[in-house]
């Protein structure tokens, strides 16, 4: 039967996964269902091979939702679809997507006649697809809106076939055929640079203190295994960025600000995301083959926290910012042991008190940013709006704690060993309290929006006392 008609009484047809969203709810759903327990991880092949891709996109619907109020919808497609329902067009949403995640798309858009979507044993994908909108509109009885190689097969038996945001083997059927292509927005370098998070590599000059608190900083062999180490873990955090923004889809779309992020948003497939994720760890593990065994240590140390901080521990109330101060300190024991120095017990007191304040900050931050009713949880956070007060207070705390360290260690047996003037570096105790307390004041003022690590490492300001102590470091080891 061949039913190459014109006008509306034509149904148009409309893929999900990377045509109507910018996303894949598979792997969406999968990250859902590891985030909620990691054992699921072993079962995906279980489920592969007894049922196919059929029965683990079922099994996963079966144990997660999703909120299809916010995921990234391509505007372009939304306003056509819509102009052709006001045309009096039959719209079908025809997917491979379990039919749970199609439904509560399809009730929440109210835009579709007809809902065609995976159930039971039959993966509705490709050839299958095909087979079900063929008989169900007759071969070319209907037009198609597709984006992959999956959807060739649906594009030959359409009437007219519309591409979006096309992989490489959907482009050059298009380009062969010169059917119709809907102009989405592409990611730039700057969309990647956002994905790995390249702003905040900058926590990783942390790597270099052990090699410059030694006085080592013109020994060319250490300052390599610093460029090395910076490099391993810079690719191994960008890895885990990655990771992390997958698990949080939701709570970023429904954040001011991270909705705007790259997988969030739709930028940049997961697809994309799994592959750099794996070149980025290739590299950080690759570099730091040429350190000694300890970094190597260090390294899975990081690998391990970061990890388990993004899947559970960032959500536990005061675990997550102790967490977070002994990730910044392991950057430090990394530096330590990429370049054979030794790190005293002054260096990692002042480190955890320093990094925990800084921790409490981001959390303040937070809670200052997000409006929420009294005793309700911030989403993914064990925090509560009351706790405000709490955490600015030991916040302070443990920058007042930070500064007492230090001044310790100016006045202990380790200085004078190490400085024969220790006076000229007492200065370095209020350069900590200016560093801390200016970071809370401007929290307080709601003009903290950056990491404040970060901040403190790119701030001129900060630089500018920062450099002073640094001064006062080399002039003190050096006058006789």
């Amino acid at each position: 039967m061949d039913v190459r008609s014109d006008g509306n009484a034509v149904p148009l047809a409309v893929d999900l996964d990377g045509t109507l969203i910018a996303t894949d709810l598979l792997w969406e759903g999968l990250f859902l269902l590891i985030r909620r327990n990691p054992l699921f991880l072993f079962m995906v092949p279980v489920w592969i091979a007894t049922g196919g891709p059929a029965r683990l996109k079922l099994e996963i619907a079966a144990r997660v939702d999703i909120d299809a109020t916010v995921l990234p919808y391509r505007p372009a497609v939304l306003d056509r679809l819509r102009s052709e329902r006001d045309a009096g067009r039959s719209i079908v949403l025809a997917t491979g997507t379990p039919r749970k995640f199609a439904d509560a798309i399809a009730a929440h858009l109210g835009l579709f006649d007809t809902v065609i979507a995976t159930e039971g044993r039959e993966n509705v994908t490709a050839g299958r697809k095909r087979a079900v909108l063929t008989a169900a509109y007759g071969d070319g009885g209907f037009d198609y809106v597709g984006n992959s190689r999956h959807d060739l097969k649906v594009f030959d038996a359409a009437r007219e076939a519309i591409v979006v945001a096309p992989d490489r083997q959907a482009a050059r059927w298009q380009a062969m055929h010169r059917c119709e292509l809907l102009e989405t927005p592409k990611p730039t370098l700057r969309t990647v640079a956002k994905m790995l998070r390249a702003h905040q590599w900058l926590k990783n000059s942390l790597i270099a203190v052990p090699m410059v608190l030694a006085h080592e900083y013109l020994n060319l062999n250490m300052l390599l295994a610093c460029l090395l180490a910076f490099v391993s873990f810079s690719a191994c955090a960008s890895a885990v960025y990655i990771v992390n923004d997958f698990f949080d889809l939701t709570l970023d779309r429904r954040h001011a600000t991270k909705r705007s992020r790259p997988f969030a948003s739709g930028l940049l497939s997961m697809r994309f995301g799994l592959v750099s994720m794996a070149v980025l760890l290739a590299v950080g593990l690759f570099t730091a083959a040429f350190l000694p065994p300890l970094f190597w240590a260090a390294l899975a140390a990081y690998l391990v926290g970061t990890t388990a901080y993004s899947l559970a521990v960032k959500r536990m109330l005061l675990i997550d910012v102790l967490a977070l101060a002994g990730l910044y300190t392991t950057r430090i024991l990394a530096g330590a042991a990429a370049t054979g120095t030794e790190v005293s017990f002054w260096l990692l007191a002042f480190s955890i008190f320093f990094f925990l304040s800084l921790a409490l900050v981001k959390r303040y931050v937070e809670l200052r940013s997000t409006p929420l009713p009294a005793k309700e949880r911030i989403a993914g956070r064990g925090y509560r709006t009351e706790d405000q007060e709490i955490i600015a207070q030991a916040g302070m705390g443990a920058a007042f704690s930070s500064a007492l360290v230090l001044a310790l260690y100016i006045d202990s047996a380790a200085v004078r060993d190490l400085y024969p003037h220790p006076w000229m570096i007492w200065p370095l105790a209020p350069i900590v309290l200016y560093l801390t307390m200016r970071v809370w004041i401007l929290a307080r003022r709601d003009e903290m929006h950056d990491d404040p690590v970060v901040f403190i490492i790119s701030d001129w300001r900060s630089q500018l006392v920062a450099g002073i102590g640094a001064i006062l470091l080399v002039v003190a080891s050096n006058v006789p």
